[in-house]
């Protein structure tokens, strides 16, 4: 059964920003993109860089590693759309930005 978790305060992820954070056994990466939360598994297919820290422009973030970009609504590479970072479902509630793990 999918469980919802709590990862981040909304205010601590403001418009535009990106975090990486620890949800039981995964690395995520949240992000606000106009307002709207997305996450995505944190850590870059090519070779493990941290996507939380990547540079966020528009619903693209940048690895900080080697440049891979991908869409952080969809996980979708912006080169390769069969590579996908695995995306997942966030909610906010009471100020907390919660996901849901499979």
């Amino acid at each position: 059964m999918a469980e919802w978790m709590r990862v981040a305060e909304l205010r601590d992820c403001p418009p535009g920003s990106s975090q990486e954070r620890v949800a039981g056994d995964r690395i995520v990466a949240i992000f606000n993109v106009d307002g709207q939360i997305h996450a995505i598994d944190g850590v870059c297919a090519h070779q493990g860089g941290p996507l939380g820290e990547g540079e966020l422009v528009g619903c693209t973030v940048t690895c900080p590693w080697h440049g891979w970009q991908f869409d952080v609504v969809t996980g979708q590479n912006r080169l390769n759309p069969r590579i996908v970072q695995e995306p997942f479902e966030t909610r906010v509630e009471d100020g907390w930005i919660l996901i849901r793990l499979p």
